[in-house]
């Protein structure tokens, strides 16, 4: 009987080495296998890895390198084209077979088609697999065989499918490949920064596969009971936070569906209505991919949006005189994250109140956020802005104000983040061109100085906005 030649398992969004049916499906084959991650970011589109994402990606290549290394094998490491390397690495190591997970990047799956064609065209095995989503894009569709562009009746499909499979154990062992198989050092893709602004990522976080599973079990033994209340106050650590890491794929979505299914409806149910808008958002962009760069809404196409380059980096620095805002931004440039209920605030008042484009909301967080998700990140824009799907409607508009004392009433959030104005009283932490003189003088804060007066007056700006939508 002749010996099987050796797999290739390409490594993209899916480095984890649990619930990987590419790297299990290889395994299985009892013939070497090739670990291999490529790295080619011209290939994808308008949208390669932003400066936070590629923080991520350096320390969870790391982390997934150390993984193999304790089964036997290790990560092979090179740059594109990705079709290139991968023919080299077929040629390298005699491999007959390549196994990837999916991708959905409108850029990407035009890419991994290629990749497809050509070595299924020179003879090569080629299996491909879902780990990223619990439900395939063109898998859910309408009675009258449509996309969804609702998130509740979607979601409701979904749930009417068959459950999710088991989550995949981790092999024990990996067969290796030839020993001297070239490798680039993780540091000469050069994905950390030369000016050290990540230092408060190191304290916020620790990527990795095992990591990931840690915060996961923590999450739904400690917190999860909490979660459908908890998780609209930014200062208490009511959510999860496996935004990253679901998309690095350093867990996957099966694993929490496993993990959330066994706790009580109201906790549980209420977290997977969160993974649920995660699988909607990559339904949305697979059905319309033109959604990263224009409005799902035609109508919006010709929306009067503002070009003010300084209230953008005001905005972006954090320095609005909206304590609320300029929390959220602040944490965002600190940690590489920042909380749902303040993204939706942060992305009102861009759109809203300064009329600026939802997509410079976008580019900013896709170079500032470790969770960067071009599905996610444009659903929300186009959410917040009213444009898109299942879009909010034109007419609510977030008060900063109002948001600040409902969901942070103690001021907890805003001080931590914004801490010259930390000695405010509660009644004016939000809004400290209420608090009178002697307050002022009190908190050392001197407006328009130690911090800014606001840069807009919420309600002319909400009248403006309405105008602008209502025609």
């Amino acid at each position: 009987m002749t010996a099987k030649r050796a797999s290739i398992v390409w490594f993209r969004q899916d480095l984890r080495l649990a619930d990987n049916p590419a790297l299990t499906a290889a395994v299985e084959r009892e013939a070497p296998v090739a670990c291999v991650y490529i790295w080619a970011p011209d290939e994808e589109g308008d949208w390669p890895p932003g400066s936070a994402s590629r923080w991520w990606l350096h320390h969870s290549l790391a982390s997934l390198d150390a993984q193999l290394r304790e089964r036997g094998s290790r990560l092979i490491i090179r740059r594109g084209p990705t079709l290139t390397a991968l023919q080299a690495i077929i040629a390298e190591t005699g491999a007959e077979a390549v196994f990837w997970n999916r991708r959905y990047e409108p850029a990407v799956v035009r890419r991994d088609a290629q990749v497809l064609r050509s070595l299924k065209q020179s003879g090569v095995q080629v299996s491909h697999s879902n780990s990223a989503l619990l439900f395939e894009p063109h898998d859910v569709e309408t009675g009258q065989g449509k996309p969804y562009q609702v998130f509740t009746p979607f979601w409701k499909a979904c749930l009417a499918k068959p459950a999710p499979d088991e989550p995949l154990p981790a092999p024990d062992k990996i067969l290796g490949v030839t020993p001297g198989l070239e490798s680039l050092a993780l540091d000469q893709l050069q994905l950390l920064p030369t000016i050290p602004w990540d230092r408060g990522f190191y304290h916020a976080w620790d990527p990795g596969e095992p990591a990931a599973l840690q915060e996961l079990s923590r999450f739904v033994s400690e917190r999860m009971h909490d979660y459908p209340e908890a998780r609209d106050v930014p200062a208490e650590p009511g959510t999860s936070r496996m935004s990253p890491r679901l998309h690095f794929g350093e867990i996957g979505p099966r694993q929490v569906w496993a993990a959330a299914s066994a706790k009580p409806q109201a906790s549980g149910g209420a977290y997977l209505r969160e993974i649920g808008w995660r699988e909607f958002a990559h339904h949305v962009l697979h059905h319309f991919p033109q959604t990263t760069r224009a409005p799902l809404r035609d109508k919006f196409e010709k929306f009067p949006w503002q070009t003010d380059a300084a209230a953008l980096k005001a905005w972006q620095r954090g320095r609005t005189g909206y304590p609320i805002v300029d929390a959220g931004m602040r944490e965002l440039w600190e940690t590489g994250w920042m909380h749902n209920r303040v993204r939706m605030i942060v992305g009102s008042f861009l759109t809203k109140d300064l009329l600026v484009s939802w997509t410079a909301g976008a580019r900013w967080f896709w170079d500032t956020l470790v969770d960067a998700d071009l599905a996610n990140n444009t659903l929300g824009w186009q959410w917040i802005a009213g444009c898109g799907a299942d879009a909010a409607p034109y007419f609510r508009v977030f008060n900063p104000v109002s948001q600040g004392e409902k969901f942070d009433g103690d001021g907890a959030y805003a001080r931590r983040w914004v801490p010259e104005i930390s000695g405010l009283p509660d009644g004016a932490i939000h809004a400290p061109w209420t608090a009178d003189r002697s307050e002022l003088q009190r908190a050392g804060v001197t407006l328009g100085e130690t911090y800014p007066e606001p840069m807009v007056d919420h309600a002319a700006a909400r009248k403006r906005a309405l105008e602008a939508y209502g025609r």
